[in-house]
Formats: structure tokens, C-alpha cells, sequence
């Protein structure tokens, strides 16, 4: 389905778009989703709409079969790519969990901004970004999900967020249909 409308009030999230990322192995091109999310980031700030970069600097406690933890990441690791072209009115959340919502502020600082819908994009799909979206509805919050602006390092959870569980979410759609609807 494709996106029906982008709120005068929206914000967009760029999740985990950082130097670990460009080296691991995408299912689509990293350089075309890191490029539709600097694209939207640009058309976001024209618009002087919220942009949220997000990075991860580490994993949840707890034990897994896939053990992820800060003290193994090596020096610049979760550093925000410059293709993003951070600005000084970006908010910056480093999340230690899948989701860029949990202990972290940023429900509180989308909700003190009026903001009503949040576009979410980067990596990984069915990680990141899912967990991401899905606690944004959780919010409250009206999701759209640019496809072409995120992958993941597996095709099928890709294709399942995207085909099953997206759009229980919000909508989905393209990063042109977006900077359509925000007239950029």
C-alpha cells in the first residue's frame, strides 16, 4: 500500500546508519538506502521537520546465542555517517537495544515537539528499524516505512518485515512517494 499522507507534524528516523554498517554484507546496496536517507534527511530539515539520528553502541543485557556487547565494538564503530550530514538541530539517540524508544528519550522529545507521525528508515530492517517502528505504534505514533531506504543482512527477514509485519505498523512505500507528499 502506498503512503496516503505525510502529517504537518512528522519526524524522521534514521536508524543505525553508522560506520559499523558499511562494511556488512546488505541485501540491497547500502550506498542507494544510505543515500534515500540522506535524501530524506535533507528534504526533512528543508521542511524544518525533526530528523533523529540514531546509532547503537552496544547490545541489552542478557544472554544470547549472538553475544553483542559495547566492550567488544571497536574505536569508531557507532559513528554516524557523514553522508547523513548531521546538523546541529538533529537529535542524536544511541540506543543499546534493537529499539531506538526503549530508555532512551526520544517518545518524550517526538511528543514534546507535537509530533503526530515518524518515517523510519536505515538498518537492519527486521531488527532496527521493525523494532523501531513497532514502538513507535506502540506510541502512538503514525508510522511510514520507506522500503528503499533500509536493508538488512538476511533477504527473508527483510522480505517478512516488510511484506507481514509492516504494514500492521503503518504504510509502506517509497522515498520518492514521501519527498512527494512533503513537496520536495
Amino acid at each position: 500500500m502506498p503512503i496516503t499522507t505525510i502529517d504537518p507534524n512528522t519526524a524522521l528516523i534514521v536508524v543505525d546508519l553508522q560506520a559499523a554498517a558499511v562494511h556488512m554484507p546488505t541485501v540491497h546496496p547500502f550506498d542507494g538506502v544510505l543515500a534515500n536517507a540522506a535524501r530524506l534527511a535533507d528534504a526533512f530539515r528543508a521542511k524544518k521537520l525533526p530528523v533523529v539520528l540514531v546509532n547503537v553502541a552496544g547490545g541489552a543485557p542478557g544472554r544470547t546465542e549472538h553475544g553483542f556487547g559495547a566492550p567488544d565494538l571497536p574505536a569508531g564503530w557507532s559513528d554516524l555517517l557523514p553522508e547523513l550530514n548531521q546538523q546541529p538541530a538533529d537529535k542524536t539517540v544511541t540506543k543499546y537495544t534493537w529499539g531506538a524508544f526503549h530508555n532512551t528519550d526520544l517518545a518524550q522529545h517526538l511528543q514534546e515537539l507535537g509530533v503526530t507521525q515518524v518515517v523510519v528508515c536505515g538498518l537492519s530492517t527486521a531488527i532496527g528499524v521493525e523494532s523501531t517502528a513497532r514502538q513507535a505504534h506502540e506510541h502512538g505514533f503514525h508510522v511510514a516505512l520507506p522500503i528503499d531506504a533500509m536493508t538488512d543482512l538476511d533477504a527473508a527477514t527483510h522480505d517478512n518485515s516488510v511484506a507481514l509485519i509492516f504494514p500492521k505498523l503503518g504504510e509502506t512505500g517509497t522515498t520518492a512517494e514521501i519527498l512527494a507528499h512533503l513537496g520536495a
